[in-house]
C-alpha cells in the first residue's frame, strides 16, 4: 500500500496525497478528510516514519550502543548512571534516545547502527576493534565513545583509569597488605572466565580492564606475585565464583581489588557466607562508588557517572566543543579495608 494507491483510487495526484500528510495546509479541509478516510479504509498507516525522517534530514535522537544486552543497561549501577545522565543532557535539546544493544553478534550490531535513524552515536564501553565502532564512524555522523575505546576522529568521556586504581593499590600495600589478589571484569570479549595468565592479560581488548589491573599492579609495586581472576561479566555472582577460587589458593590473599564495585559486593557475600570477616580476615576494594557501595562500606574509587553521561550528551549536542573530557577521581576509604591479619 502505498500514496500512489491512494492516489489512483481517488483519481489526483501523488502530490496531494503527500500534502494530506505532510502539508495539510495545502489542501482544502474536505479534500483532506476525503483523503484520510480513503487511506484508512484502504489499509494505509500513513508514511514511514524513519523514511519520514530519512526525507527531511531531521535525525533528532542518539542512538546508544552497549557492548552487553540491554537488560545490562536497566540493572547495572554505572550504566543507570550514564543513563541518566545523557538523556537529561539530550532530552532538554529535543532529542530522543535510541538503544542499541550489544552481545546479539557483530554482525547484527554493524546492521543495526547503519540502519539506525540518528543524528548522533554514543558507544559506551565497546571492545577495541569492534567493527560496530568503525560502522559508527562510517555513518559521518558525531559520535561520543564513553570510557572505551580511545579513538581519534570522534569525542571521548571517561576517567583516569589506571591512576584511581594506582592510588587504591598503594593505599592497599601501605595498609601492609603482601598477600593480593586481582578480581578484574572482561578482558576479552569471548567469555572466558578463571585465574588469567600474562598471555590472556596481554590479549585484553577492553580498555577500561586492562588499566585498571595495570593500575593496581604498579600500586603494589613490590608485591608479588599477584593472582587476577577475569570475571565472566560485571555481575555479582561472578565476584561470588572469583572469590571461591581465590580463597583456595595457598597462601591466602588477605585483600581482594576488584575492578568494580558489583565484583566487589559479590565477593564480599562470598567471604562472610564462609565465615570470614571483612576486612578482618580479607580487605575487599571496589571501583566507581555505585549507590550500594557506602551502605556495604565499601572501600572504593569514586568516579562522577551520571557526569560522564551530561558531558556525552553535551558533546553531542553542543557545537564548538572540546573533544575530549576526563573527569576527576576520588579514593574512598571505608570499613571493608583495614590492616591484614597478624600472622
Amino acid at each position: 500500500m502505498t500514496l500512489q494507491t491512494i492516489a489512483d483510487a481517488l483519481g489526483v495526484s501523488r502530490t496531494t496525497i503527500s500534502n494530506a500528510y505532510n502539508r495539510p495546509d495545502q489542501l482544502a479541509p474536505e479534500l483532506r478528510e476525503k483523503v484520510l478516510e480513503t487511506a484508512k479504509r484502504l489499509g494505509y498507516a500513513g508514511p514511514d516514519p524513519a523514511a519520514r525522517r530519512l526525507r527531511s534530514g531531521l535525525r533528532g535522537a542518539v542512538g546508544l550502543m552497549f557492548s552487553e544486552r540491554l537488560s545490562y543497561a536497566f540493572t547495572d549501577p554505572a550504566a543507570i548512571g550514564l543513563l541518566q545522565g545523557l538523556t537529561e543532557a539530550t532530552e532538554e535539546k529535543g532529542y530522543e534516545l535510541l538503544l542499541l544493544p550489544g552481545m546479539r553478534g557483530e554482525r547484527r550490531e554493524v546492521v543495526s547502527v547503519r540502519d539506525a535513524v540518528v543524528g548522533a552515536f554514543c558507544l559506551y564501553c565497546m571492545p577495541d576493534g569492534h567493527p560496530a565502532v568503525q560502522a559508527a564512524f562510517d555513518r559521518r555522523l558525531p559520535v561520543v565513545i564513553v570510557d572505551e575505546p580511545r579513538l581519534p576522529g570522534g569525542f571521548f568521556v571517561g576517567i583516569d583509569d589506571r591512576e584511581g586504581a594506582r592510588q587504591l593499590a598503594a593505599y592497599v600495600a601501605a595498609l601492609g597488605h603482601e598477600r593480593v589478589a586481582i578480581v578484574a571484569d572482561r578482558m576479552v570479549d569471548d567469555h572466558g572466565e578463571g585465574l588469567a595468565g600474562p598471555e590472556r592479560i596481554a590479549r585484553a581488548d577492553c580498555k577500561v580492564s586492562r588499566e585498571r589491573i595495570d593500575g593496581y599492579l604498579a600500586g603494589l609495586d613490590g608485591v608479588a606475585p599477584v593472582p587476577i581472576y577475569e570475571a565472566l561479566a560485571n555481575f555479582p555472582e561472578c565476584g561470588e565464583r572469583a572469590a571461591s577460587v581465590l580463597l583456595e589458593l595457598s597462601p591466602r590473599p588477605t585483600a581482594i581489588l576488584c575492578s568494580t564495585d558489583v565484583l566487589a559486593l559479590g565477593v564480599i557475600d562470598a567471604l562472610r557466607a564462609r565465615g570470614l570477616d571483612v576486612p578482618g580476615d580479607v580487605s575487599v576494594t571496589g571501583f566507581d562508588d555505585v549507590p550500594a557501595a557506602a551502605p556495604a562500606g565499601l572501600t572504593t574509587i569514586r568516579q562522577p557517572l551520571v557526569d560522564k553521561g551530561r558531558e556525552a550528551g553535551r558533546l553531542l549536542t553542543e557545537h564548538g566543543t572540546e573533544r575530549e573530557v576526563i573527569l576527576p577521581t576520588e579514593l574512598v576509604t571505608r570499613s571493608s579495608t583495614g590492616p591484614p591479619p597478624s600472622r
